[in-house]
């Protein structure tokens, strides 16, 4: 059997996940945030004073790569890391002001690109490809059974 890259799922979403992440960054780059750093702030904008290890469960992301992008957030002054008053070994990771208000231009900017990635589909076809896309996502989360 060959493989045929543009009839390959994974090639085809890996490429549509870089467009979407290009297209993202454009628009994020000015509020002085990137793609790296726009899944931990929806996660901490739904849901703040988690530790860095609820972040890298929440977004299945490497335990080094979410350290790195906390310390990079926490330098460009969008997180503060708290010790936790039950638990001194931890810590817990709260949005700075800087953030907070980052919210809804930043939200905006992901509306838009899926605005216009879903433009050609009808709303139909939409939901069709959301359901498709989540239910792939569980499958492969589950692993190899």
């Amino acid at each position: 059997m060959t493989f045929d890259k543009d009839r390959s799922a994974g090639y085809l979403v890996n490429h549509m996940a870089r467009l979407f992440a290009r297209a993202l960054q454009e628009r994020i780059a000015p509020l002085g945030l990137s793609t790296g750093t726009f899944p931990v702030l929806l996660v901490l904008w739904e849901d703040e004073g988690l530790t860095q290890r609820d972040l890298v469960a929440r977004l299945d992301i490497e335990q080094a790569t979410m350290a790195n992008t906390l310390t990079r957030m926490e330098r460009d002054g969008l997180i503060t890391r708290k010790k936790d008053p039950s638990d001194g070994r931890v810590q817990r990771i709260w949005l700075t002001q800087r953030a907070r208000q980052l919210h809804e231009p930043a939200t905006q900017a992901a509306n838009e690109v899926n605005e216009i990635a879903l433009s050609n589909l009808t709303e139909e076809e939409k939901q069709t490809f959301l359901d498709l896309i989540a239910r792939v996502i569980t499958r492969l989360g589950e692993g190899e059974r």
